[in-house]
């Protein structure tokens, strides 16, 4: 069941490295190559609330085994795009068959395990739904590099087809999934087109803002593209609010979310995932872009972590297992991620690979901390009928964590380097004794290399404003390890609201 899980979040991240490629063999600008990204997220996130009222009338092993063969088609046919236009239409195609596999495989996963066993299954899903990001940049970026672009997309058909053959032999619907299909069928259709335009409108403005936003100057944008997508956002997402909450068969149940530690874990998720992808965003491009990394070794010295996560992962289902109360599991762990961004928060640029190694080692062992406890917390006191509808809101806001995590970094990289650039002038300064030497020494070791004083006195004043430019991006950087680990800490305080969450044997899940 997770390998369906794996290779969907493993799309969201493992074309980042891939968009010049792209970009290149497409004849398209890098801007516009972006589209690639957007398109897939925007469709994903349009469908993931829905899954379960999909999953309800069509058959949860329908569904899921109909989401699995059409994700694998539409990679194959990503791969085999001659244009731009072509490769976003077949990125939405993925995007709307992939919506249905997260939900659907968590789905399974909660039926099919009791809940002294619950544990040990979400560990399983954790593995894939945080492993698939943690190694996406370093598998894209050795794809591309050794071979080309496009098997970023045909590496899906031979999992996505084992998948499908797999599954098509072991999943079945549980019995009260049946019988709720069949109470369904026997009534009229009676489909929210209102709502799913509504939903449409919404997650397709939230995701184009968050990726087109720092292009465009956020709030300053002269052609007013970036407010006008704020605008649809609100009034689309309090129309669709009210409407669902008014209509006896709503597309989008909101009301799974009174239930308070479904609120909870969902926005302990949506923040930890923010963290998550922000922080895999933005040191990729602090190895690469100041310590000189390429992109393939940079992966390598990420990927540590992804072994770290999986021991730390069947440690926690273990004591999950033992029934232990999550909360003692969720606490503890956003306090080791705020402390890994923090310790990448004060690295400086003359630090060896392994002292990247760790800090990320304990960032993502933090994660792997709360993640199969948050799965667990979220929907122990959720009843079965209303379980398609929470699991759905709770992967689109652990996939829309990550897309706001990702923009939230690359806008304050951008604006804070300007800020530290500023703060920087302010002491280069000709009276500042510290300067002068600098001047003094590069000048003199330039012209005994060139013996052209002129010139000396050039490529001193570039190493100088090397070096200005190299302080302010790295500051840059890790004042976004600061946001990261200032908003792990903040989260603690959520934990105490939630309720008493225990796998214990004989007590079944939902409150039934």
């Amino acid at each position: 069941m997770i390998i369906p899980t794996f290779m969907e979040v493993l799309d969201t991240t493992i074309a980042n490295v891939a968009l010049r490629y792209i970009a290149g063999g497409l004849s398209a600008a890098v801007i516009d190559a972006e589209w690639v990204l957007t398109s897939y997220l925007a469709a994903n996130a349009t469908i993931l609330p829905i899954s379960g009222w999909i999953s309800a009338r069509m058959g949860r092993r329908n569904y899921f085994l109909l989401s699995i063969a059409v994700f694998t088609i539409a990679s194959g046919l990503c791969g085999m795009a001659t244009s731009l236009g072509q490769i976003i239409l077949f990125r939405v195609i993925q995007g709307l068959a992939g919506g249905g596999l997260q939900p659907s495989s968590q789905g399974v996963l909660l039926d099919s395990f009791p809940p002294e066993k619950q544990g040990a299954a979400q560990t399983m899903f954790g593995i894939a739904a945080l492993l698939a990001p943690v190694v996406g940049p370093t598998l894209g970026g050795y794809l591309t590099v050794q071979y080309n672009w496009r098997w970023i997309f045909y590496i899906n058909i031979p999992v996505g087809a084992l998948a499908l053959v797999v599954c098509y032999f072991v999943v079945a619907d549980p019995a009260y999934l049946k019988k709720e299909r069949a109470e369904l069928l026997r009534r009229p259709l009676n489909f929210d087109y209102i709502g799913l335009g509504l939903l449409a409108l919404v997650m397709s403005s939230w995701e184009i803002m968050l990726s087109k936003g720092q292009e465009w100057d956020w709030y300053n944008d002269p052609f007013w593209r970036v407010q006008t997508l704020v605008i649809l956002f609100v009034l689309g997402l309090a129309f669709l609010i009210l409407r669902e909450m008014r209509i006896s068969n709503p597309l989008v149940n909101f009301r799974v979310l009174g239930e308070r530690n479904l609120a909870a874990s969902c926005l302990i998720i949506f923040c930890a995932f923010g963290v998550l992808y922000g922080v895999s965003t933005s040191l990729p491009g602090l190895l690469q872009s100041l310590f000189g990394y390429d992109a393939y070794v940079s992966g390598l010295v990420q990927s540590p972590a992804g072994i770290f996560s999986i021991m730390m992962l069947l440690v926690v289902g273990r004591l999950i297992g033992r029934g232990t109360d999550v909360r003692w599991l969720i606490a503890p762990g956003l306090v080791v991620m705020a402390a890994g961004c923090y310790w990448m928060a004060i690295m400086n640029l003359y630090i060896s690979p392994w002292q990247v190694v760790w800090p990320r080692v304990v960032t993502v062992c933090g994660l792997s901390m709360i993640f199969a406890p948050l799965n667990v917390a979220a929907f122990k006191y959720t009843p079965r009928h209303l379980r398609g509808a929470a699991v759905g809101l709770f992967a689109l806001l652990r996939n829309e964590g990550g897309s706001v995590g990702t923009s939230v970094a690359q806008t304050i990289e951008e604006r804070r380097e300007q800020f530290h650039l500023s703060r920087v002038d302010d002491t280069l300064t000709p009276l500042n004794p510290l300067v002068h030497s600098f001047l003094e020494r590069g000048q003199a070791f330039f012209q005994q290399h060139t013996g052209d004083a002129a010139r000396s006195q050039q490529m001193t004043v570039q190493a100088l404003d090397n070096l200005r430019q190299q302080q302010a991006a790295s500051l840059a950087y890790f004042d976004v390890f600061w946001v990261c680990a200032a908003l792990g800490v903040a989260l603690v305080i959520l934990v105490p609201l939630m309720k008493r969450s225990v796998a214990e044997k004989g007590e079944s899940v939902g409150g039934e």
